[in-house]
């Protein structure tokens, strides 16, 4: 109905297994150089519902993202552009060199949305998540505590309500809490980064909503999925300051420290995140990824004041 011109007498679906969500994703080839992706998502999830007013708010101010050809809103059903399979992800083996081009391509794209001015984000507001305060922030540490140390590491419920409840971790929350925010994606990491024809596009955006930069910058430059080098971090971090001072964005100069402080909050989310979705959820893949998960967020707390206790935990599992 919506579709005539593909060749649905050559018509193949298969599923894409892939990521933590919710919702199913299937490719579809109609002809050789015919295609197109399906979401079919969960109707009880808000987020869900918003992807394609996001979507199109996305492409609408110059940023890369897959087009929508059709939406069902009843059936909870997207017909999406199909760009192709090879993720920022896929490239984790090839040189530096390669690599620099795909993740300076996905930083053009993602300071475009910090960039934008309140007038802007106005119009898209109404169909985002709850921003970021200090009450999420403290759900990321809390969902740490519960699905990491609790359900993978076995951590006694006494110890992680001690850790839990450290002084430095309440700071951590308020302070970024009160520090002024931005559109941000929320999940921006190497498999929600899709190259095509040598371009970065993002994808799994339906859960941005106003929050700190530093914190997307910490999801790619922490990325348990790929591990960067400390001289390639510091290189993307450089490129990124540039591209956001040629829009006339004023870099503070405290950003560094808050980069720090997300980058803990991050992969706290992180690692709850797999331990939820490989013990609970049965998608065992994930807990593969704890491990350096934990190294970074060793490397992180160690260098933040008043998380000593926390430090040293960490540097004995």
């Amino acid at each position: 109905m919506h579709f005539p011109r593909l060749n649905l007498d050559e018509i193949k679906i298969r599923p894409i297994e892939k990521g933590g969500s919710d919702r199913k994703f299937y490719r579809i080839h109609c002809a050789a150089d015919q295609g197109l992706i399906l979401v079919k998502y969960n109707l009880e999830r808000e987020e869900n519902q918003h992807y394609v007013e996001i979507a199109q708010f996305l492409g609408a101010h110059g940023i890369r993202a897959p087009k929508i050809y059709f939406h069902d809103p009843a059936e909870g059903l997207i017909w999406i552009e199909d760009l192709g399979e090879r993720d920022l992800y896929s490239y984790q083996h090839e040189s530096w060199l390669v690599r620099r081009a795909f993740y300076e391509s996905a930083l053009d794209q993602i300071v475009k949305l910090h960039t934008l001015p309140d007038s802007v984000c106005v119009e898209i507001k109404e169909h985002l998540p709850a921003e970021f305060n200090a009450a999420l922030y403290r759900w990321e540490q809390r969902y740490f505590f519960e699905n990491c140390l609790g359900r993978y590491f076995r951590v006694s419920e006494s110890k992680r309500k001690e850790l839990s409840a450290l002084p430095g971790l309440r700071e951590i929350a308020k302070h970024l809490g009160r520090l002024p925010r931005v559109l941000v994606h929320r999940d921006f990491q190497s498999q929600n980064i899709i190259i095509w024809n040598g371009r970065a596009n993002l994808i799994d955006f339906q859960g941005m909503r106003p929050g700190l930069a530093e914190y997307d910058l910490a999801s790619l430059f922490f990325d348990p999925y790929v591990e960067l080098a400390t001289k390639e971090r510091s290189a993307l971090l450089t490129y990124y300051r540039q591209k956001q001072a040629e829009t006339g964005v004023a870099v503070d100069v405290r950003s560094d420290d808050t980069l720090q402080l997300c980058a803990t909050q991050r992969l706290m989310q992180a690692l709850g995140a797999y331990g939820f979705l490989g013990l609970v959820k049965g998608q065992k893949n994930f807990l593969q990824y704890i491990p350096r998960a934990v190294r970074s967020l060793r490397d992180t707390v160690a260098k933040i004041d008043n998380l000593e206790p926390l430090a040293s935990f960490l540097a004995d599992l």
